[in-house]
């Protein structure tokens, strides 16, 4: 794989769904959705995906995490255009609250469907939506070593976009349920903590020589470096607010050029145990900005609200040069207000849903009432739905 580095630029990939505006489910119609898009907005930057209700926003290479932001909001704008004429409506959440995978059509590209048809029934599952953040290091000799580093903040960043509590009309009781979905896929996860670019290479060489990526093209880890000589931060649920998704951004691209920064310095980065990463990633997932994390390889352990405000603290000077100040304060601002998956969850519980995760009524209504959770999590894809509208 080749590794061209980069200066500490920043790009970013947004995923989001389409869905029907009466019954609130997922709609195949990202092909004819991205045919207008071409009619009314030539050269437009947005892309299909894997599945035909998932259309994604690609930025070009900025400076800024604001002008990748501004890049994303005028994309949207552009398919908030095209999705009013199409008569669909755009949504942006980890996971949709009670839409049946089974159901799902696939886009027409070769990869998916080979995807598919080594994944089976753990692929087709994959109705999950994310962002990705690329930050541009400046050699091959850095990668891993920043990588290892990034992976210490795992489940920062991941309590701050967690927005899939439900699943398949259920509350999995899970902040991010996507996470636990996605790292069902044969080359999805956790990266190993390579040492070097050569041990990289090395792996890439075994697992091309005996066929495990002949059906993907490529390894989809957690963080994963990238043939535009950037680090790609994979892991973020799709976030329902532009503001919200600047933030998470913001601190990436902050810690990103952070632990470049220390590796020039001559310091060893931080690494956490393979076990602590893996405990991490599921206290995140399942508790959100709830969790309490292990921090340091001593197995120091903090709440992840308390760790977050202190490395804002820490990373506003270097925020200020990046010229991201603003939306890194922010990370403050969604830690005050809760994560997504709080919202969506509120706003389900009051129209009905079940008190305790995996249960389908709420304890003292019964399903005869109509009471059922898929029908409450209706309420959470409308706000989910009017949160993204307004925050353009």
């Amino acid at each position: 794989m080749d590794f061209p580095g980069s200066r500490p630029t920043v790009g970013i990939e947004w995923e989001v769904a389409l869905l029907d505006p009466h019954t609130r489910n997922l709609t195949p119609l990202a092909a004819e959705l991205l045919e207008l898009m071409d009619q009314k907005f030539p050269g437009h930057r947005v892309t299909r995906e894997f599945l035909a209700n998932t259309v994604e926003m690609v930025t070009g290479v900025h400076e800024t995490i604001p002008n990748a932001v501004e890049d994303l909001r005028e994309q949207l704008q552009q398919l908030f255009i095209c999705a009013d004429e199409l008569g669909v409506q755009l949504f942006s959440a980890g996971t949709h609250p009670f839409a049946d995978w089974g159901d799902q059509q696939l886009s027409q590209k070769n990869s998916y469907q080979e995807i598919i048809e080594r994944t089976q029934y753990w692929g087709r599952q994959m109705i999950i939506w994310g962002i990705h953040v690329h930050v541009g290091v400046g050699s091959k000799d850095k990668v891993w070593p920043v990588i290892n580093a990034m992976m210490t903040h795992y489940p920062h960043i991941l309590a701050l976009s967690a927005s899939s509590p439900a699943w398949e009309g259920l509350d999995t009781g899970y902040a991010s349920n996507r996470t636990l979905l996605y790292q069902q896929l044969p080359t999805a996860g956790t990266p190993y903590q390579f040492a070097n670019w050569e041990e990289w290479e090395q792996f890439n060489a075994d697992t091309d020589k005996s066929g495990v990526i002949n059906h993907t093209g490529s390894w989809h880890f957690d963080v994963r470096p990238s043939t535009y000589g950037t680090v790609e931060v994979r892991f973020a649920d799709a976030t329902m607010a532009v503001w919200e998704l600047a933030a998470i951004c913001a601190y990436t691209h902050c810690l990103v050029v952070h632990f470049e920064r220390l590796f020039d310095a001559g310091e060893t980065l931080p690494t956490l145990q393979p076990w602590h990463i893996a405990e991490n990633k599921w206290r995140a997932a399942r508790y959100g900005l709830d969790a309490e994390i292990i921090t340091d390889r001593d197995t120091t352990e903090k709440w992840v609200k308390d760790d977050l405000k202190a490395w804002v603290e820490k990373l506003t000077p270097l925020a200020e040069e990046l010229g991201c100040a603003a939306e890194l304060r922010d990370v403050l601002r969604l830690v005050e207000r809760g994560g997504d998956y709080e919202l969506q969850r509120r706003a389900a519980r009051e129209a009905g849903a079940a008190l305790e995760p995996g249960t389908r009524t709420r304890g003292d209504v019964g399903a005869e009432q109509g009471f059922t959770q898929p029908e409450a999590w209706v309420a959470a894809v409308d706000l989910t739905v009017e949160t993204l509208r307004k925050s353009v």
